[in-house]
């Protein structure tokens, strides 16, 4: 079979054997875009209609595309025999999937050549951005700026072309190139001026060829352009960087450190994936940082011996301080903990196993794990640690046992979020009046975090959390424990839009963001930027959330989250979509539910809300006996902040349904939640007013 390659960087093209495929008409051209946006999923024949024809189908729209569909086919595969199945342009359940190549796809290979960059040196670095670079030959789908279909993908694809001659720039003061970096960043900002990064790496280009003054006056320039265009003043490092030419810092004249590895994130927002800079990790010059590290280092190893106990509980601190760096550093950290936890047991002594089990005192705000089978895997380690852990050795319990306890039972608290276990709300108890017995600030914090995973067992919580977090706040402050702090104030963001009081969940959410950018901790922006999609959903800007939402879920995918990403995007956008139909009845006015249906994907990943999606995608294809008998299946939702949600998700189908049993059920659930905003005490996106599906089922 020939192989056919599609190139949207430019143009939508076709090519068979490096020959252009006749694409005949615009129309054809979009149905290969539209299922190239789609990314190999199936696209229903409705929502190709609608996109093709933005504004009213006409009556014979399905027979026109299922023509541009066999047009295509002969086009893309002209060697098929005829009547043998398409193996490219696939019909498949509702609709039709383009089964393209990962690597046939000018855009695909685009994104995974920077994926692949982004962990590389300095020098092969800049050879895949070039040739990434080297893909575009325009703006992405350019004979379709208009089309809706095709906008959020065309503006995911220009960030990430913008981020990444950003990254070409980095690698090239890395090299030492400095004056090579000049004339692509002087062109880059004159057309892109908002672009922060892009000025501290023009200014800091400039100051490395010895042009000291042309730097300082880009950097008054940038201030002025931010302040003009936007009204905001430069950000920190911007502010950081003039401060440092100033003073002639020695440490300016270095190379830049390879960037970190991660998915682009969105520029503006805090912990996004921040560019190569002169400062290491710890945002200490590179230079004093690597030494000290080096030798601290070599001396440790000098010391202490290969299997001592004290390296192990060394390495949970550094386990520790890698699970907040990111996302390749929280996959890693949950790795090497698991590995840690075994080693410590097979030496037999509970209190090291109660130290590694409970040293590993990461903040958790999302109440689903990432790994559950891992998690089981930690709790019953800890129980077992728990178990027989001695008391302290001038006998009883003590403040020393307690403490060890108190770690112990607030990480299987932590770790069986998510869970109807009465294990884990139990665990959370014993564990808070431990720490408050000890009097230990630290061990409070973590035992708090236990409580707030556990604080999901039925609808209705947020003031609860709120407690929650406002005593983390509190605590945490006054010790100077930020990253506890920073929970705190995620869980008070939550907690406000829950109860939609946005002046103070956005104040949450700004203090967040502050404390995120003071202390180097990029998981947080992707929380924040999630509840700025929430936002505008809740304002009623369904096409701003949409992307929004789109947005967020891009830059989650590097996060390391796979708890928090898995479904959430098709969830948050069925809830759109559910809320956009507002009115007096579940989901909307009538009708509401089943458009919401026919617009949910069912070629989406739709992770642990498949048993909630399911009876939408049955109901979205005229399948309604299935799709009540899918709802007459739903259990009860999990004990985590998407509870209210998925109960509205009940209530719109059995009010949709006639299903009045389950519609007096979902009732039951959410009442103690009246008066709130069904999912935004997720802080990631909403279904809209509790009350509205209430109603419905009153």
């Amino acid at each position: 079979m020939a192989e056919v390659a599609f190139s949207v960087l430019g143009a939508v093209v076709a090519e068979r054997d490096g020959e252009r495929v006749p694409l005949r008409g615009p129309r054809h051209a979009a149905v290969v875009g539209r299922l190239l946006v789609a990314r190999r999923r199936v696209v229903p024949v409705r929502r190709l209609v609608a996109d093709l024809w933005e504004e009213e189908p006409p009556a014979g729209a399905v027979g026109a595309l299922q023509t541009f569909v066999a047009a295509l086919r002969k086009a893309l595969e002209p060697e098929r025999p005829p009547r043998a199945p398409a193996r490219l342009l696939v019909t498949e359940g509702p609709g039709y999937a383009l089964r393209a190549r990962a690597d046939a796809v000018d855009a695909w290979r685009f994104e995974a050549a920077l994926t692949e960059a982004a962990g590389l040196p300095p020098g092969p670095a800049l050879e895949r951005l070039d040739e990434a670079l080297g893909l575009w030959r325009g703006p992405a789908y350019a004979d379709f700026a208009d089309a809706r279909w095709a906008r959020a993908e065309r503006a995911r694809l220009a960030e990430l072309r913008l981020q990444a001659e950003e990254r070409r720039a980095g690698a090239r003061l890395a090299l030492g190139s400095a004056a090579e970096a000049v004339p692509d960043l002087d062109a880059h900002l004159a057309d892109h001026p908002w672009r922060e990064d892009a000025w501290r790496l023009l200014a800091l280009a400039l100051y490395r060829t010895g042009r000291q003054g042309d730097a300082l006056a880009v950097l008054r320039r940038a201030r002025a352009v931010l302040v003009d265009r936007l009204g905001v003043d430069p950000g920190p490092r911007l502010r950081r960087l003039e401060a440092e030419i100033l003073a002639q810092d020695p440490h300016l004249d270095l190379p830049e450190p390879p960037e970190p590895p991660g998915v682009p994130g969105v520029p503006g927002a805090a912990g996004t994936d921040r560019p190569p800079g002169p400062s290491g990790p710890s945002g200490t010059p590179g230079t004093v940082a690597d030494r000290l590290w080096r030798q601290a280092a070599a001396e440790y190893d000098r010391t202490v011996g290969g299997g001592a106990r004290a390296r192990l509980e060394s390495t949970v601190g550094l386990i520790r301080n890698l699970a907040v760096t990111g996302g390749g550093g929280l996959e890693a950290a949950r790795r090497h903990r698991l590995a840690a936890i075994t080693a410590a047991e097979e030496l037999g002594d509970p209190r090291l196993t109660t130290r590694v089990i409970g040293g590993y005192d990461v903040p958790a705000i999302w109440t689903r794990g990432d790994d559950p089978e891992a998690a089981g895997r930690i709790v019953a380690a800890a129980e077992r640690t728990l178990a027989a852990l001695p008391p302290d050795p001038a006998g009883g319990a003590g403040a020393g046992y307690d403490a060890a306890r108190c770690r112990l039972l607030a990480t299987i608290a932590v770790e069986m979020r998510g869970t109807r276990d009465p294990r884990g709300p139990e665990a959370a108890r014993a564990a808070e009046e431990a720490a408050r017995a000890t009097d230990d600030p630290a061990l409070l914090v973590y035992a708090l975090n236990g409580v707030f995973m556990q604080s999901c067992t039925r609808a209705g919580l947020a003031p609860r959390r709120d407690a929650v977090g406002a005593e983390l706040v509190a605590l945490a402050a006054r010790h100077d424990l930020p990253t506890f702090e920073v929970l705190g104030h995620l869980i008070r963001m939550q907690a406000g839009a829950a109860r939609a009081d946005f002046s103070a969940a956005d104040a949450h959410a700004a203090a967040a963001d502050g404390l995120a950018e003071r202390h180097e901790l990029p998981l947080v922006g992707v929380f924040t930027e999630w509840y700025a999609a929430l936002r505008l959903a809740a304002a009623g800007h369904t096409a701003g959330a949409g992307a929004a939402y789109r947005a967020a879920d891009a830059r989650l995918a590097g996060a390391g989250m796979p708890g928090v990403r898995r479904g959430l995007l098709p969830l948050a956008l069925l809830g759109l979509h559910l809320d956009r139909g507002a009115g007096g009845g579940a989901g909307g006015t009538a009708g509401a539910v089943t458009a919401a249906a026919e617009r949910a994907d069912p070629g989406a990943d739709w992770g642990p809300y498949r048993p909630w999606a399911e009876p939408f995608l049955l109901l979205g294809a005229r399948r309604r006996a299935d799709a009540r008998e899918a709802l007459r299946a739903l259990p009860e939702p999990p004990a985590d902040l998407t509870y209210e949600a998925l109960c509205c998700l009940q209530a719109a189908l059995a009010a949709e349904l006639g299903d009045q049993p389950a519609l007096r059920q979902a009732r039951t659930r959410l009442l103690p939640a009246a008066g709130e905003l069904a999912g935004a005490g997720s802080g990631m996106f909403t279904v809209g007013p509790v009350d509205r599906y209430l109603g419905r089922a009153g």
